[in-house]
Formats: C-alpha cells, structure tokens, sequence
C-alpha cells in the first residue's frame, strides 16, 4: 500500500545539485512527487510510492549527492496526494 511522507533536508543541499540528483533517484524507484528549494537553505520533499522503494530513497536523502552534506532529515508522513510524476518545482 503506497505512502506518503513530507521530508525537509537540512545541510549544504542547495547549490549541489542535490534536486536532480533525487528526482533521478525517484524515477529509478518509481517515487512520485514534488522538489523544492526553501529560502532558509533546506529543500523540502512530498514523496509517495511503495514502503520499500520509500525507504530506499529517503536513505538516499540521509546522504544526498556526492557534494552534499545532509544534517539533518525531517520526516513526517501525509495523506496521498497522488501524484503522477516526480518534479522540481520552484
């Protein structure tokens, strides 16, 4: 059954390429969703798919891209929205 989770990453994730690096990651999963950059530096996530492909990207989020240094993950589950896609949104 699909699930829904709200991510924030918090660390040198922005200017690191680390959006298309995850929306990479989530069309290797089948992780559907949002991206964005947030003015306080962090990027925020909506992602929704199967448990186990969930729990492999948001591991991937604990690490980010090779020039990113993740601090911090704030995971908070939602309701579906449904998405059909994974994009970067600005």
């Amino acid at each position: 059954m699909k699930k829904h989770y709200k991510l924030t990453i918090y660390g040198r994730v922005q200017g690191v390429g680390f959006r298309y690096h995850a929306r990479s990651m989530a069309f290797h999963l089948g992780i559907k969703g949002i991206i964005r950059n947030e003015e306080d530096g962090s990027v925020y996530i909506e992602a929704e798919g199967e448990p186990e492909s969930l729990r492999a990207f948001i591991d991937w989020c604990k690490k980010g891209p090779p020039h990113a240094y993740v601090s911090k993950v704030d995971i908070v589950p939602d309701q579906l929205r449904n998405y059909d896609t994974f994009e970067i949104v600005r």
